[in-house]
This record gives structure tokens, sequence and C-alpha cells, in this order.
């Protein structure tokens, strides 16, 4: 078998010269470090029959202005579908910045395309999944909450409370839940909350945060009253907005940041895998 893969890997299969020593930067060439590896066994760079790096280029292209027009996203579906290896070996070979993915991939920014995105590399659903596994485990995590004393866990009950609070629904038990982890994996920073007529002056505070969730609240809102948007900063950009509630945006930037492969380095900066 190790022979097999050496005969592929000098044949340049790219599923292993990815984590070629010679492929790696000079201060990075150690076997073990930054080795990629694949989200789920789908995840393939092999082409459709019949396509090439120039055909699914110019399908990129197409794409880009596919974007910008309204009511087609039957087609930018299909052609993100179609050009789904190119894209997984620029993210993976390449480790673009999010800005530079922005620009060339701006369908892979928007909700629904995330979702698809997704299915695509793990064949699962994302918001089914991660809403089934959140409810699955509530009961548990309820218990591991209330266990805990001292100032955190005086944090954690006050959470706790808005269950007790007016009718308890789905939606606001999942949202109690994401705020009790975030508060007892002490993340409690990960989330900006604004309050702002029309999100003007709370966007040009964004250039300041380098990966938040945020929330823009009516000015006069009350208490249980949806917020004006819902959205992803990274790297001081917004990258998505528009997202239905809170915990379908904390999936969502756990997902953005396995398929970039992540990793926040000292609260400063972002460092892509």
């Amino acid at each position: 078998m190790a022979n097999y893969r050496t005969k592929l890997r000098n044949l340049g299969c790219p599923e292993l010269t990815v984590n070629n020593l010679k492929q790696k930067h000079p201060d990075e060439t150690l076997p073990a470090r930054n080795v990629k590896k694949p989200k789920d066994r789908g995840e393939l760079f092999t082409t459709l029959p019949g396509e090439t790096k120039e055909t699914l280029e110019k399908e990129t292209e197409e794409l880009i202005e596919e974007t910008k027009k309204r009511n087609n996203s039957k087609i930018i579906s299909e052609k993100m579908a179609k050009t789904f290896s190119l894209r997984r070996q620029e993210v993976v070979l390449q480790c673009p910045s999010f800005a530079d993915m922005k620009v060339r991939w701006p369908a892979l920014f928007n909700l629904s395309q995330v979702q698809e995105e997704f299915l695509r590399i793990t064949t699962l659903r994302l918001e089914p999944k991660c809403m089934s596994l959140l409810d699955k485990y509530t009961p548990r995590l309820l218990s591991i909450f209330n266990s805990k004393g001292g100032t955190a866990g005086g944090k954690l009950q006050t959470i706790i409370e808005h269950l007790h609070q007016g009718t308890s629904t789905i939606e606001k038990r999942r949202e109690v839940m994401i705020q009790c982890l975030i508060e007892y994996l002490g993340e409690d920073g990960l989330i900006k909350d604004y309050l702002d007529v029309d999100g003007v002056d709370a966007r040009q505070d964004f250039s300041q945060h380098i990966l938040k969730i945020f929330v823009i609240n009516k000015e006069g809102a009350l208490a249980g009253d949806s917020p004006e948007d819902i959205g992803i900063i990274i790297e001081g950009e917004e990258v998505m907005s528009s997202i239905s509630n809170m915990p379908m945006a904390c999936c969502t930037l756990i997902y953005i940041c396995l398929k970039f492969n992540v990793v926040k380095l000292g609260g400063s900066k972002l460092s892509v895998l």
C-alpha cells in the first residue's frame, strides 16, 4: 500500500502531494506540521468527466457574473457544484485569504451556498445536523451548566433564567444553550451587539474585529424582539449577513473556520492553514 501511495505521489496525485515536504513553506518542513486532512471521504480533487481547468475557469468567471443578477439561485447552484473540485484545490493548496475568496467566489458566502457546500463536502446538511445534535445534548449541557459554581456559574444561571421567562420555544432554548456554551468556554467576546437605526455606524466598527458574530438591534427594540441583522465578521470584513438566528450564525461560523482551516492567533490575527 505504501508503494502504491508513493507511485501516486510521483504521478502528481494532489491528494498525496499536498502533504509533500517539498510543497511546504521552508519554515514548515516537518512531517507533522500543517498536515492537510480531508474533511470527509467524499472530498476529492477529481474534476467532472469532460471538464478541464480551462473550462472550470470559464465557469468561475460566468459564476461571478451570475452572482450580480437576481433570482438565479438555480444557475448559481449548478455552477457552484460544477466548480467544486477547482474551489477545493484552491482552498487546500493555495490557502487564500478571506478577502481573495470573497472576490473570486462571492457565492460561497451566501447562506444557502454555505449549506450546499457543506453538503458537497460531508454529504450532510448543515442546519439539521447541527440543530439535532444541539437538541440531543441540551439536557446534558444544562446539567453541566447548573453544576458550575463561582462567578462563572452565576453568569450561566442568569442566562438560563431566560428559559423560564415567557413562552419557551425551541428556538429560544437553542439560543440560550449557545449563549451558555460561549460563556462556559470563555468565548464571551465572540458576539458583538450593536444598537443602531440603520446599521451604518455599526458597520464602520467592523474593521476593528478579527473574528466576530455581529448582532444589530433596532434602537428602541424591546426584549424578545428579533434583531435587525445577524452576520459574521472575519478579518475586519463582513463576510455574511441576514442570518436567521444566533444558533445558525454559530454553526455557520464553525463551518467556515473548518472549511478554511482557520486558527485564531493571539486574538489579533487569523492563520489559514
